[in-house]
């Protein structure tokens, strides 16, 4: 029989998928409250000269890039992307990560890109909304998956670089 315990067994790592479920789930609950209250192309000013809610669709990548790219080659970008999260989920979920920074960096990351990927299968584009203008200059329109991928991804990049680095010596037979 196989018992469960909260230090370090199956349950533990379960847990840890509340992050992900929690990131996919505000950002399905912020996208659908957007459907429904806008049209495309439709703002709603937060803060009148500075931020805005205006509902647009993107078919390209993060912050809108890769609009260029033939369709087909969007789509393997995008499986590509699939793949990674995959790698992700196995490197959080399967692996003995100990790393807390770790764990937090991919669940954002994974959240984020399930966010948008069902978007994508469900939409054949990702719905942004959080619009912000510094001066002249407007940002590009994201959502919170784009948030949580880009805050994922610092978070992991920072880990990568202040985790200890281990020495590798070749086993003598």
């Amino acid at each position: 029989m196989c018992s469960l315990h909260l230090g370090g067994g199956l349950v533990r790592r379960l847990l840890w998928l509340l992050l992900p479920a929690g990131a996919l789930a505000a950002d399905l609950w912020s996208k659908a409250w957007i459907l429904r209250n806008l049209g495309e192309g439709e703002s709603l000013p937060v803060i009148r000269g500075f931020f805005y809610l205006t509902l647009g669709f993107n078919r390209g990548a993060i912050f809108g890039s890769l609009t260029w790219l033939p369709e087909t080659a969007r789509f393997i970008l995008f499986a590509l992307a699939g793949l990674a999260a995959l790698i992700y989920f196995g490197r959080l979920f399967l692996a003995r990560t100990t790393s807390t920074w770790e764990r937090v960096a991919l669940g954002l990351i994974l959240g984020g890109a399930l966010g948008n990927g069902i978007d994508r299968i469900i939409r054949g584009a990702v719905v942004d909304f959080l619009d912000f203008i510094f001066g002249s200059w407007h940002y590009w329109t994201f959502n919170l998956a784009d948030s949580f991928i880009l805050v994922g991804a610092v978070l992991y990049g920072l880990h990568m670089l202040m985790a200890p680095k281990t020495e590798h010596r070749p086993t003598e037979n």
